[in-house]
Protein backbone atom coordinates (compact mmCIF):
# COMPACT_ATOMS: atom_id res chain seq x y z
CA UNK A 1 0.00 0.00 0.00
CA UNK A 2 2.58 2.12 0.62
CA UNK A 3 4.58 2.06 -2.13
CA UNK A 4 1.75 3.00 -4.49
CA UNK A 5 0.93 5.34 -2.43
CA UNK A 6 4.40 6.71 -3.37
CA UNK A 7 3.85 6.23 -6.54
CA UNK A 8 0.69 8.72 -6.64
CA UNK A 9 1.46 11.86 -5.13
CA UNK A 10 -1.94 13.68 -4.47
CA UNK A 11 -3.52 10.12 -2.73
CA UNK A 12 -0.45 10.08 -0.79
CA UNK A 13 -1.38 14.11 -0.17
CA UNK A 14 -5.18 13.29 0.57
CA UNK A 15 -3.50 10.23 2.99
CA UNK A 16 -1.22 12.82 4.82
CA UNK A 17 -3.83 15.05 5.36
CA UNK A 18 -6.28 12.65 6.89
CA UNK A 19 -3.27 11.33 8.99
CA UNK A 20 -2.52 14.48 10.74
CA UNK A 21 -6.74 15.71 11.09
CA UNK A 22 -6.83 12.40 13.12
CA UNK A 23 -4.39 13.06 15.08
CA UNK A 24 -5.16 17.25 15.52
CA UNK A 25 -9.16 16.03 16.40
CA UNK A 26 -7.28 13.35 18.70
CA UNK A 27 -4.54 14.81 20.40
CA UNK A 28 -5.19 19.21 20.17
CA UNK A 29 -8.77 19.91 20.43
CA UNK A 30 -9.56 17.81 23.67
CA UNK A 31 -7.13 19.69 25.20
CA UNK A 32 -8.16 22.95 23.75
CA UNK A 33 -11.70 22.22 24.55
CA UNK A 34 -10.54 21.47 28.42
CA UNK A 35 -8.70 24.51 28.68
CA UNK A 36 -10.62 26.99 26.77
CA UNK A 37 -13.83 26.89 29.25
CA UNK A 38 -13.34 30.11 31.67
CA UNK A 39 -11.60 29.12 34.36
CA UNK A 40 -13.08 29.07 37.98
CA UNK A 41 -13.22 32.71 39.25
CA UNK A 42 -12.60 34.11 35.83
CA UNK A 43 -15.54 37.64 35.63
CA UNK A 44 -16.20 39.79 32.90
CA UNK A 45 -14.54 43.06 32.94
CA UNK A 46 -16.00 45.68 34.95
CA UNK A 47 -17.05 49.07 33.32
CA UNK A 48 -14.25 50.93 35.07
CA UNK A 49 -12.06 48.21 34.03
CA UNK A 50 -13.05 48.30 30.70
CA UNK A 51 -12.86 52.34 30.11
CA UNK A 52 -8.65 51.21 31.20
CA UNK A 53 -8.73 48.90 28.75
CA UNK A 54 -9.68 51.14 26.07
CA UNK A 55 -6.91 53.46 27.73
CA UNK A 56 -4.66 50.76 27.28
CA UNK A 57 -5.41 49.92 23.77
CA UNK A 58 -5.01 53.94 22.80
CA UNK A 59 -1.64 54.81 24.06
CA UNK A 60 -0.77 51.32 22.41
CA UNK A 61 0.68 49.74 25.28
CA UNK A 62 -0.20 46.65 23.54
CA UNK A 63 3.06 47.16 21.54
CA UNK A 64 5.33 46.92 23.84
CA UNK A 65 3.96 44.75 26.67
CA UNK A 66 2.41 41.35 26.20
CA UNK A 67 -0.20 39.56 28.34
CA UNK A 68 1.04 36.03 27.74
CA UNK A 69 3.02 33.77 30.08
CA UNK A 70 4.88 31.39 27.90
CA UNK A 71 5.06 27.50 30.36
CA UNK A 72 8.88 27.98 30.64
CA UNK A 73 10.88 28.08 33.82
CA UNK A 74 12.61 31.68 32.96
CA UNK A 75 8.75 33.21 32.42
CA UNK A 76 6.84 31.55 35.17
CA UNK A 77 9.98 31.93 37.90
CA UNK A 78 9.62 36.19 36.81
CA UNK A 79 5.94 36.55 36.33
CA UNK A 80 3.88 33.72 37.82
CA UNK A 81 2.24 30.66 36.48
CA UNK A 82 1.50 30.75 33.11
CA UNK A 83 -1.22 31.35 31.05
CA UNK A 84 -3.94 29.08 29.83
CA UNK A 85 -6.56 30.00 27.38
CA UNK A 86 -9.71 29.89 29.73
CA UNK A 87 -8.14 33.19 30.92
CA UNK A 88 -8.80 35.11 28.32
CA UNK A 89 -12.41 33.72 27.88
CA UNK A 90 -13.67 37.50 28.07
CA UNK A 91 -11.30 39.29 26.26
CA UNK A 92 -11.93 40.89 23.12
CA UNK A 93 -10.00 41.79 21.93
CA UNK A 94 -7.35 39.50 22.97
CA UNK A 95 -4.01 41.45 23.70
CA UNK A 96 -1.66 39.26 24.16
CA UNK A 97 1.18 41.46 22.08
CA UNK A 98 4.22 39.58 19.99
CA UNK A 99 7.12 41.53 21.73
CA UNK A 100 8.49 42.61 24.93
CA UNK A 101 10.33 46.11 25.10
CA UNK A 102 8.56 45.85 29.05
CA UNK A 103 7.76 42.86 31.19
CA UNK A 104 4.84 41.30 30.44
CA UNK A 105 1.71 42.64 32.22
CA UNK A 106 -0.91 39.46 32.59
CA UNK A 107 -0.29 39.02 36.49
CA UNK A 108 0.93 42.79 37.18
CA UNK A 109 -2.31 42.66 39.25
CA UNK A 110 -1.02 40.17 41.78
CA UNK A 111 2.54 42.17 42.46
CA UNK A 112 1.81 46.30 41.98
CA UNK A 113 -0.25 48.24 44.02
CA UNK A 114 -2.72 51.29 42.52
CA UNK A 115 -0.15 53.66 43.88
CA UNK A 116 2.56 52.55 42.21
CA UNK A 117 0.96 52.38 38.84
CA UNK A 118 0.06 56.23 39.69
CA UNK A 119 3.72 57.00 40.45
CA UNK A 120 5.16 55.05 37.46
CA UNK A 121 2.72 56.15 34.60
CA UNK A 122 3.50 60.09 36.19
CA UNK A 123 7.49 59.42 35.47
CA UNK A 124 8.38 55.66 34.64
CA UNK A 125 12.34 56.31 35.46
CA UNK A 126 11.55 57.04 39.34
CA UNK A 127 10.98 53.54 40.20
CA UNK A 128 12.32 51.41 37.14
CA UNK A 129 15.80 53.69 36.59
CA UNK A 130 17.26 52.88 33.28
CA UNK A 131 13.67 52.40 32.27
CA UNK A 132 12.95 54.18 28.01
CA UNK A 133 9.21 54.13 28.74
CA UNK A 134 7.21 57.41 28.13
CA UNK A 135 5.56 59.09 30.98
CA UNK A 136 1.91 59.03 30.27
CA UNK A 137 0.71 62.57 31.98
CA UNK A 138 -2.11 62.74 29.62
CA UNK A 139 -3.95 60.23 31.80
CA UNK A 140 -3.67 62.40 34.91
CA UNK A 141 -6.03 65.50 32.67
CA UNK A 142 -8.15 63.16 30.83
CA UNK A 143 -11.66 61.82 32.13
CA UNK A 144 -12.62 58.22 31.62
CA UNK A 145 -15.16 57.20 29.03
CA UNK A 146 -17.45 55.49 31.17
CA UNK A 147 -20.13 55.75 28.78
CA UNK A 148 -18.09 53.70 26.12
CA UNK A 149 -17.34 51.07 27.86
CA UNK A 150 -20.50 50.30 29.58
CA UNK A 151 -21.64 49.98 25.64
CA UNK A 152 -18.94 47.90 24.96
CA UNK A 153 -20.10 45.77 28.18
CA UNK A 154 -23.81 46.08 26.93
CA UNK A 155 -22.58 44.73 23.18
CA UNK A 156 -20.74 41.72 24.41
CA UNK A 157 -23.67 40.57 26.92
CA UNK A 158 -26.11 40.61 23.96
CA UNK A 159 -24.19 39.55 21.38
CA UNK A 160 -21.42 37.25 23.23
CA UNK A 161 -23.86 36.29 26.08
CA UNK A 162 -21.15 36.93 28.35
CA UNK A 163 -22.39 36.33 31.83
CA UNK A 164 -22.47 39.75 33.80
CA UNK A 165 -24.11 38.67 36.90
CA UNK A 166 -27.01 39.67 39.20
CA UNK A 167 -25.09 40.93 41.66
CA UNK A 168 -21.75 42.15 42.73
CA UNK A 169 -19.21 44.52 40.51
CA UNK A 170 -19.91 42.86 37.24
CA UNK A 171 -23.98 43.47 37.53
CA UNK A 172 -24.56 45.65 34.62
CA UNK A 173 -28.05 46.54 34.62
CA UNK A 174 -28.51 50.23 33.44
CA UNK A 175 -26.21 52.98 32.87
CA UNK A 176 -26.62 55.04 36.12
CA UNK A 177 -26.55 51.80 37.93
CA UNK A 178 -23.16 50.95 36.19
CA UNK A 179 -21.76 54.37 36.39
CA UNK A 180 -22.50 54.32 40.42
CA UNK A 181 -20.27 50.76 40.48
CA UNK A 182 -17.33 52.43 39.06
CA UNK A 183 -17.61 55.29 41.15
CA UNK A 184 -17.48 52.70 44.01
CA UNK A 185 -14.63 50.74 42.34
CA UNK A 186 -12.60 54.19 41.81
CA UNK A 187 -13.09 55.11 45.48
CA UNK A 188 -10.85 52.76 46.43
CA UNK A 189 -8.41 53.45 43.81
CA UNK A 190 -8.20 56.97 44.56
CA UNK A 191 -8.17 56.43 48.35
CA UNK A 192 -5.15 54.17 47.87
CA UNK A 193 -3.60 57.08 45.62
CA UNK A 194 -1.38 59.58 47.29
CA UNK A 195 -1.96 62.14 44.67
CA UNK A 196 -3.81 65.05 45.53
CA UNK A 197 -5.12 65.81 41.09
CA UNK A 198 -6.99 62.31 41.08
CA UNK A 199 -8.97 62.86 44.32
CA UNK A 200 -9.73 66.42 43.65
CA UNK A 201 -10.77 64.70 40.10
CA UNK A 202 -13.34 62.19 42.00
CA UNK A 203 -14.45 65.23 44.40
CA UNK A 204 -15.57 66.94 41.50
CA UNK A 205 -17.54 63.58 40.23
CA UNK A 206 -14.95 62.97 37.42
CA UNK A 207 -12.87 59.06 37.25
CA UNK A 208 -9.19 60.71 35.79
CA UNK A 209 -8.03 58.00 32.94
CA UNK A 210 -4.81 57.01 35.63
CA UNK A 211 -7.84 55.60 38.02
CA UNK A 212 -9.63 53.55 35.25
CA UNK A 213 -6.27 52.11 33.48
CA UNK A 214 -5.16 51.13 37.21
CA UNK A 215 -8.29 49.50 37.98
CA UNK A 216 -7.94 47.26 34.84
CA UNK A 217 -4.15 46.62 35.67
CA UNK A 218 -5.17 45.25 38.97
CA UNK A 219 -7.83 43.12 37.32
CA UNK A 220 -4.94 41.03 35.23
CA UNK A 221 -4.16 38.43 37.55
Amino acid sequence: MFSWLEKNPFFFAVFLFIVIAYAGIVEILPSFAENARPVEGTQPYTVLQLAGKQVYVRENCNGCHSQMIRPFKSETDRYGKYSVSGEYAYDRPFLWGSKRTGPDLWRVGNYRTSDWHYNHMKDPASLVPGSIMPAYKNLYTGVADLQTAYAEAFTVKTVFKTPYDADGMTKLGTFEEAKTAAFEEAKAIVDSMKGDDVKEAFARGEILEIVALTAYMNGLK
